[in-house]
């Protein structure tokens, strides 16, 4: 099983895992309130249809995402009913490639935030419950990974290779991401570990470990579920415009990213072949940043 595969897996168990959530708690009051703003219904379910096309891609697709169909007569064809989203100038069908390419951008931003929310909860977690020895270094590292832009870490790893494969890009892209969630976690743990539940934890000689794993982070999960929901929208910009500058999905494995690459020598003659995957990722996006914000207010323990 290739890395596209995996792709396509962690979209799916991401899906199973909300629908489940919803199902399970669907008359718990953070869940009612999640739904009090109806943009979030919306970009709710728009997530999960893009999800679903992607997971289907092999099913809904007439064809293969890298298959030139006819390299004289379909190139930079307008939308048609053969060709609902038109072909680009390799004589692609657009639609097949913006449900191949939603698998690859949709199960990076994916996987590499899960990277994220590993390392930054871990290092938040052992520096807001440990504190002395460890929360100086560790905080100080993160102040320097957060001074430093983000694009100019990728772009600088990217030049010393001649380009990366999917699964380097993903853990690039989850390591340079996990700064600012770990700053998030240790704020929270700082609180817990205060709280008289985790002090009766330690005072029953529970050891460090397991008080941390029972009783601190779970009750930490909020800021990183909301995290990981903001940050998988931005690790998707970042990987388009890895893919759009050349050093990010290499063809002919199709993403979001590398399509309006390929279309933006046609922008004035062919414009469909960059607005359909540039349509795409800006709508995954904004829902992900509307699920986000309404997370944060279900989430919110102060509500």
């Amino acid at each position: 099983m290739n890395l596209a595969h995996w792709a396509a897996l962690a979209v799916t168990a991401f899906v199973a895992i909300l629908l489940v959530a919803l199902l399970r708690r669907n008359n718990s009051p953070p869940v009612q309130r999640f739904f009090t703003k109806p943009i979030a219904a919306i970009a709710l379910a728009w997530l999960v249809f893009a999800a679903l096309t992607a997971i289907a891609a092999p099913w809904l697709a007439p064809y293969r995402p890298s298959q030139q169909l006819d390299i004289v007569a379909l190139t930079n064809r307008p939308p048609s009913w053969i060709h609902p989203l038109g072909t680009d100038a390799f004589s692609r069908d657009l639609l097949s490639r913006i449900f191949y390419g939603g698998r690859v951008s949709l199960g990076v931003g994916i996987l590499a935030m899960a990277v994220a929310i590993v390392a930054g909860g871990t290092i938040g977690t052992v520096a807001g419950y440990f504190r002395r020895g460890l929360d100086g270094p560790l905080m100080r590292m993160v102040d320097v990974g957060l001074a430093v832009p983000r694009i100019f870490l990728v772009l600088a790893v990217t030049a010393l290779g001649s380009g990366l494969t999917l699964g380097p890009l993903i853990l690039l892209l989850g390591l340079t991401g996990w700064f600012a969630t770990s700053r998030l976690v240790r704020a929270e743990v700082l609180v817990l570990r205060d709280a008289p539940f985790v002090q009766a934890a330690r005072a029953a000689g529970a050891a460090p470990w397991r008080v941390i794993v029972r009783d601190v982070v779970p009750n930490a999960a909020a800021p990183m579920i909301v995290s990981a929901a903001l940050g998988i929208g931005n690790v998707m910009l970042l990987e388009a415009a890895l893919s759009f500058l050349g050093v990010g999905v290499q063809p002919p494995a199709a993403s979001w990213g590398n399509m309006i690459a390929d279309g933006r020598d046609q922008l004035a003659t062919a414009p469909w072949t960059t607005i359909a995957p540039g349509l795409a990722i800006a709508l995954v996006v904004m829902a992900l940043n509307a699920v986000g914000d309404a997370l944060h207010d279900a989430l919110d323990p102060r509500r």
